[in-house]
């Protein structure tokens, strides 16, 4: 079974820059695709960006332009660059792959990013 396993949260002031980081505990070269989810109190999770060998990247329209996913396949690492952080981006971001077509998502534990001066 695939682990993921985030790191990098923290605290950030207005303007700050983060960067957050996945480890895959499996070939992410194989994955159909990778991405960030994030879950706000009190709001349902919602889409960050994702990442896909065969279709680049996508993001949501709220961090086009502030937020950059890229990946290393050699360390089957997945990382999210954040930058002109705001504070209606404090949240519990979550990793996330799906290995095939059909097959159930996988989700790391989540890492606490909370933007406030």
């Amino acid at each position: 079974q695939v682990q993921l396993v985030e790191s990098g949260g923290g605290l950030v002031q207005p303007g700050g820059s983060l960067r957050l980081s996945c480890a895959a505990s499996g070939d992410i070269a194989s994955f159909l695709h990778m991405g960030w989810y994030r879950q706000a109190p009190g709001k349902e999770r919602e889409l960050v960006a994702l990442i896909s060998s065969s279709t680049g990247t996508n993001y949501a329209d709220y961090v086009k332009g502030r937020f950059t996913i890229s990946r290393d396949n050699a360390k089957n690492t997945v990382y999210l660059e954040m930058s002109s952080l705001k504070p209606e981006d404090t949240a519990v971001y979550y990793c996330y792959a799906r290995i095939r077509l059909f097959s159930s998502p996988i989700w790391g534990q989540g890492t606490q990013v909370t933007v406030s001066s």
